[in-house]
């Protein structure tokens, strides 16, 4: 059952992480610096949809995914489609507004024309890097989207430009207060999966489990290359929301057997898989780079007790999309032409594959502020992000 298999992953990856001393006497000082310490000086953003606040609008190309047209941005303030993938904020949003930002943090390329607003902006509240349909690997939806491994070398140049501008100390002291937010890894997931069910008839279930230990491999030490690359650039503290319940999406739910929709048990388990060896990896490195203090995020942990008890959350539809068309809402995309649902609060999702503002604000709310080892570990949010380095 997909539930019980939900919870039992949830409960392994946080005992995992919370099995160090070293992480019991984080969240001791992490606890007491969020007590009394200043909020973070800035947030920088990298990830896929679930975070761009408009990247992808200054991409070229007719095949970049952008949020830039009705009904997109429908209950943002102004009505106005901002390239948010959501009816409005998304995660990112709620999470800088939780952190004491007036706003969440512009997109970088939006910025990068002008030195001086590129060097201002990170010293107001940050910037962002994440674009839609980027993965952790440079191979996925390549040519779309800007990948991690381009997000980082983006923020590289900030870094630079900042250090010129405001010298090297002041850079370095912003860098090591500031939160650094990631949300990636659906797209590369969604990608192999729809690759190796092409390829399922041709391989023998042996080799296609090969063919997921591989691509474990190559995403954690993606993962963990972009991570020791930031910490090396002065970074220290990581907000890292893991990858959520991807065969729940309406979009997977259509490419389910029947006429249910159910939840596509194998898409859940490659995300389940993933989500383990990045808790694994996350606690590594903290014995490892100096400074280095993170909060894991439980987006999967998180997303099963809601579809467990929707009516919990408020929800009364966790498997259609609100905005689209046919079966389930989500055998069209949401354009200007889609269908729009009304009670856009009761509904878990957006569009083929994304939440609604409520369920974003939701999110948020619990990434930051509920008891550690509940949906975050070794500490939630706010404590990251008062923590004193």
């Amino acid at each position: 059952m997909v539930v019980s298999y939900i919870v039992s992953h949830s409960a392994m990856a946080l005992l995992l992480v919370l099995s160090s001393s070293l992480q019991a006497l984080v969240v001791a000082a992490a606890s007491a610096a969020a007590a009394g310490g200043r909020p973070p000086p800035a947030m920088f953003v990298f990830g896929d949809s679930t975070l761009d606040v408009g990247n992808n609008n200054y991409l070229p190309g007719p095949d970049v995914p952008r949020a830039n047209k009705p009904y997109y941005g429908i209950d943002f303030p102004g009505s106005l489609p901002t390239g948010r993938f959501s009816n409005g904020y998304n995660i990112a949003d709620y999470l800088a507004k939780s952190m004491g930002f007036a706003s969440s943090p512009p997109p970088y390329l939006s910025l990068a024309p002008s030195t001086s607003r590129l060097v201002l902006t990170p010293r107001g509240n940050g910037v962002s890097y994440a674009s839609g349909g980027a993965g952790i690997l440079d191979s996925t939806n390549a040519g779309n989207n800007i990948p991690l491994s381009k997000q980082v070398q983006y923020f590289k140049s900030t870094k630079s430009q900042m250090a010129t501008k405001l010298g090297s100390r002041a850079t370095n002291l912003l860098l090591s207060n500031s939160v650094f937010l990631f949300s990636v890894g659906s797209n590369d997931l969604f990608v192999f999966a729809t690759a190796q069910a092409s390829e399922s008839q041709n391989k023998s279930a042996a080799e296609q489990q090969r063919d997921v230990a591989t691509l474990y491999t190559s995403l954690i030490s993606n993962y963990s290359a972009t991570i020791t690359e930031l910490h090396a650039m002065g970074a220290r503290k990581f907000g890292i929301i893991n990858v959520g319940l991807l065969g729940c999406v309406p979009a997977a739910r259509l490419s389910s057997h029947g006429a249910t929709g159910a939840c596509l048990d194998g898409l859940n388990e490659l995300a389940s898989g993933l989500d383990d060896a990045l808790a694994s990896l996350l606690a590594s490195l903290a014995s490892r780079l100096p400074g280095f203090v993170y909060s894991l995020a439980d987006y999967y942990g998180l997303s099963a007790a809601t579809f467990e008890d929707p009516a919990a959350s408020g929800y009364t539809d966790v498997a259609d999309a609100c905005c689209g068309g046919g079966r389930l809402g989500a055998e069209a995309d949401c354009l200007p032409n889609a269908t729009v649902c009304s009670n856009r609060d009761q509904h878990a999702f957006w569009d083929r594959v994304h939440p609604c503002q409520r369920g974003t604000m939701l999110a948020a709310q619990n990434f930051y502020d509920s008891r550690p080892g509940r949906y975050t570990a070794p500490i939630n949010f706010k404590q990251l992000a008062y923590t004193s380095l």
